[in-house]
């Protein structure tokens, strides 16, 4: 009996870990599945600013919704690369309606993931015009094995870890934020 017992639980203990091992580890938190965008990037220490900016904007809602959405999702340091103080600028009350366009700039409609994405490139000779939710277009190429986004003023981000699939989408996460 107390064998069985042993057994079960280092059967769990094994179950357990390899369901963890499965989700993928981003700004120090696993990024499950089950959760909608929001309730996944609010755990990364690496997305505190975008988390900051997106309440902000008021877009919880909508990122919590069915969806699905592709979220390009810029990092801190990727924040840290703007101009001092425009971030501070972004986040100003009277400022929403830019910060929209900017949040809003780094999503698309649908579920696309990094194979997606790379077909898509492929199939377009080496580009692939994204529509995002405000309306503007990303080009995303290929550079090496390396997807990277190209916004309309011709500033670049590089995708440094995809397909971290949600409930509701897949966010790619990006180390430069884009500008519509």
């Amino acid at each position: 009996m107390k064998k069985n017992i042993l057994l079960l639980l280092f059967s769990m203990a094994v179950t357990l870990t390899a369901a963890a091992a499965s989700d993928p580890i981003v700004g120090g938190a696993a990024m499950y599945p089950a959760k909608n965008i929001v309730e996944n990037a609010v755990n990364s220490q690496d997305h505190t600013t975008l988390v900051a900016a997106v309440k902000a904007a008021g877009l919880v809602d909508t990122l919590e919704s069915p969806g699905p959405f592709t979220v390009f999702a810029p990092t801190n340091e990727a924040f840290n690369k703007l101009p001092a103080g425009t971030v501070e600028m972004l986040l100003k009350p009277e400022n929403k309606d830019q910060l929209v366009k900017v949040l809003t700039y780094h999503v698309v409609a649908g579920r696309i993931s990094s194979n997606d994405l790379a077909k898509q490139i492929k199939d377009g000779g080496g580009k692939a015009m994204l529509r995002t939710v405000n309306g503007e277009t990303l080009t995303a190429s290929m550079q090496g094995k390396h997807i990277i986004l190209t916004d309309e003023k011709g500033d670049i981000s590089t995708v440094t870890i995809a397909n971290v699939f949600q409930s509701n989408g897949v966010i790619h996460v990006v180390d430069t934020v884009l500008l519509p």
